[in-house]
């Protein structure tokens, strides 16, 4: 067993037994499991809100990024989200935290009334689903190669690394889990940036390089390139947090409200520098210096697609002696793996929370004891992998790109909470109804148009534009029925 694999495979069954630890906890009810017994403190709620952004996005998306356009734009992905959890801070985080909810479906249904619940339930587990499969895929491109194992495999053996302990602890295991994760993650990637900038012999050298290369002499302004995928991306950053499930589900776990408030704004703290990292090592690895910007050199590449090239920047230079030594790349990788570990886990449970709560326990069975909630999440954590799986497989798109498919769902939520919370006049149910149904369509057909060539909009803008004309058409609806009514 060569060292990547014997410090990676030490690091992950330290995780899973871990995990085991929190089995008893997470089994005392539906709250224990699904939300912590709502007592997670400001640094394990922080965390676990942080964890859900550093993940295969902020890993392999933002490095792949970075490695094909030659610039740091990809690090507004992190600067956007930290600003939306700033943001999150100052006004909904106490909001969701006193209404004692587990999903933001249900914060909906305490805004605008049942019949809101059900149709955003639905929109944001297409979201989530669409956000746990690219998840998957940075998992996999990662122990691919490095086990030299095919496409498939890795991805069925990502998935039930993730299940098992996800399966086993719940919150608990995900808070605990995300601690270790991201110390590993901040200590690995961090060794090799300080590596990676002594190899290109400084900031000075490394920009040199670039711009020979193609980049924009101001390739380190994150808007040096298209306008408006980096409009896109501030946009989508800073409303998705709002109404995520995965990012807001820490704070319904928050101990209080004002846990609540705080740990949303310190995640930030976490956020922010990680992306920066993670670019500049992109960065590095385009200058060519360890392996060829057409294809690295190493062997493990052979069997890969030159679709999946970008996408294994970062592992290819951890497994690179000549960049770094075997052991730190082991914990550089470990670092890597742990972030996206960090992330799927409370994206899968995300999609297990939204299914057991606003489906199964809201709609289909209403009267269910809390030990057949338990029951049924456990059973979702393992239903949802029938479904994430094939599409982790089949589906290939940049990492970034796919991602923001889901914020684009989520920005209508993010819309619609800020509405509801600060400016309930101004938005009906049936506004709320119209914007989640309509709006998801519309962001579904704009994907069909751009694969299909009609026409190039961003998701993000398709999703808060809809919004907002479906909220106004629904509110025109509903005076048009209490005028039908009173006549």
């Amino acid at each position: 067993m060569n060292t990547y694999l014997t410090v990676i495979l030490g690091y992950f069954l330290f995780v899973i037994i871990v995990s085991l630890f929190t089995k008893r906890i997470a089994s005392r009810s539906s709250v224990d499991y699904l939300i912590a017994g709502r007592n997670l403190g400001i640094i394990a709620c922080a965390v676990v809100v942080a964890s859900e952004w550093l993940g295969g996005m902020s890993t392999i998306g933002v490095s792949e990024n970075s490695f094909n356009s030659g610039t740091m734009q990809p690090i507004l992905y992190n600067i956007s989200t930290a600003l939306g959890m700033i943001i999150i801070g100052f006004t909904v985080a106490k909001k969701y935290r006193e209404k004692n909810v587990h999903t933001v479906s249900e914060m909906l249904e305490h805004l605008f009334g049942r019949r809101t619940k059900s149709v955003s339930a639905v929109a944001f587990l297409l979201a989530y689903i669409a956000l746990s499969y690219v998840q998957l895929q940075t998992c996999a491109s990662v122990l691919g190669p490095l086990f030299e194992i095919s496409w498939v495999n890795a991805v069925l053996i990502s998935s039930l690394i993730i299940t098992a302990y996800t399966y086993v602890g719940g919150m608990h295991a995900l808070a605990i889990t995300g601690i270790i994760h991201v110390v590993a993650m901040f200590t690995g990637i961090g060794i090799a940036l300080i590596i990676g900038l002594d190899k290109v012999s400084g900031f000075g050298s490394l920009s040199e390089k670039l711009v020979d290369l193609g980049s924009p002499q101001n390739w380190y302004n994150p808007f040096s390139g298209d306008m408006s995928y980096a409009i896109s991306l501030v946009i989508g950053g800073v409303l998705g947090g709002m109404a995520g499930q995965a990012s807001i589900q820490p704070i319904f776990a928050a101990r209080n409200a004002a846990t609540a408030r705080k740990a949303a704004i310190l995640s930030s703290l976490i956020i922010a520098p990680f992306g920066i990292m993670v670019a500049i090592l992109g960065l590095i690895g385009r200058t060519g210096i360890f392996f060829s910007v057409e294809g690295p050199a190493s062997p493990l590449w052979n069997e890969l697609t030159q679709s999946l090239n970008a996408k294994m920047v970062l592992p290819t230079l951890m497994t690179t002696p000549e960049f770094i030594h075997p052991v730190l790349g082991g914990l550089a990788l470990a670092g890597v793996l742990a972030a996206i570990l960090s992330t799927v886990g409370p994206v899968n449970f995300a999609v297990v929370t939204i299914a057991t709560k606003d489906i199964y326990h809201g709609l289909i069975n209403k009267s269910a004891v809390d030990q057949k909630v338990i029951t049924t999440a456990r059973r979702l954590v393992i239903l949802v992998n029938f479904v994430v799986i094939p599409l982790a497989i089949f589906v290939q798109r940049e990492v970034l790109d796919a991602a923001y498919i889901s914020y684009a769902i989520r920005a209508i939520g993010a819309i619609v909470i800020i509405m509801g919370i600060y400016f309930k006049g101004w938005i009906s149910s049936d506004g709320v109804r119209f914007a989640f149904a309509g709006g998801t369509v519309a962001i579904l057909i704009s994907i069909i148009g751009k694969g299909a060539g009609w026409f190039d909009v961003e998701d993000t803008f398709v999703g808060v534009g809809s919004a907002i004309v479906l909220i106004i058409l629904g509110n025109l609806w509903s005076r048009l029925k209490r005028k039908n009514s009173s006549v």
